[in-house]
């Protein structure tokens, strides 16, 4: 019996975002190379809201700000509670630490400052880098044993960027000590991956796999959520 994978990927599609056009391509190459059985399906973060249950994956995309938060902050919810595998890519990555501030650790007013940018200090999970990282690469150090290091088979890895917003680090020991782990950080300390261990697969990084090569080829990342949407229609997660 066949057990098509299907994917949600959350955002607000825009073919001048250049992870949107890519990500079509990654996935069709998974299917035809690697022969994964997937179908995937965009949904605007609007529509999110409603939940993505009955997903094998959801894969929330850059883009942000986003036309619904509250959307984007559904999804997110939904795959981390039901043990659906999740991907978060830059602003994928932020709205995984603000949905886990909110909903997990109990800051109940944790904000991002580019959705609100009237947020307290204190609640400012998500905060300007103070250096841009649009379209920069960057050498990032990864934790021995992670799902990240394990999928690279390195310990460090070279990334492209195209964002402006990254963890506020006054919150990062609240989030670590409610069971978020950071796998991934760049030679200046700076936090670049999350995790969730004890998730069958939840992995959010602030850089862009999706943007690795020449477009062709999917990062191991993007083989490692498909692998786990897979593994999760089998229900064999």
């Amino acid at each position: 019996m066949t057990h098509t994978a299907r994917i949600a990927l959350v955002g607000d599609r825009d073919p001048a975002v250049r992870s949107h056009t890519r990500v079509p391509v990654l996935l069709d190459s998974l299917r035809n190379r690697d022969g994964l059985d997937l179908d995937a399906y965009w949904i605007p973060t609007q529509e999110a809201v409603e939940g993505v249950e009955g997903f094998d994956a959801v894969w929330v995309l850059p883009g942000s700000p986003y036309r619904s938060e509250a959307g984007a902050l559904a999804a997110i919810r939904t795959a981390r509670e039901q043990g659906i595998p999740f991907l978060g890519t830059c602003g994928g990555f932020q709205h995984a630490l603000l949905e886990y501030a909110r909903n997990v650790c109990g800051l109940a007013d944790a904000g991002h400052t580019e959705n609100a940018p009237l947020t307290a200090a204190e609640d400012a999970v998500l905060i300007p880098l103070a250096c841009s990282l649009v379209g920069h690469e960057g050498a990032i150090e990864l934790t021995d044993g992670s799902w990240a290091a394990q999928l690279l088979g390195a310990e460090r890895t070279v990334e492209r960027y195209y964002c402006n917003y990254g963890p506020n680090p006054h919150h990062l020991d609240l989030l670590r000590s409610h069971g978020l782990r950071f796998t991934g950080i760049d030679d200046a300390g700076e936090v670049r991956i999350a995790e969730l261990p004890a998730h069958p697969f939840f992995l959010a990084t602030l850089f862009q796999p999706e943007l690795h090569g020449d477009g062709t080829r999917p990062h191991p990342l993007i083989t490692g959520l498909a692998e786990a949407a897979v593994r999760h229609a089998k229900g064999t997660h």
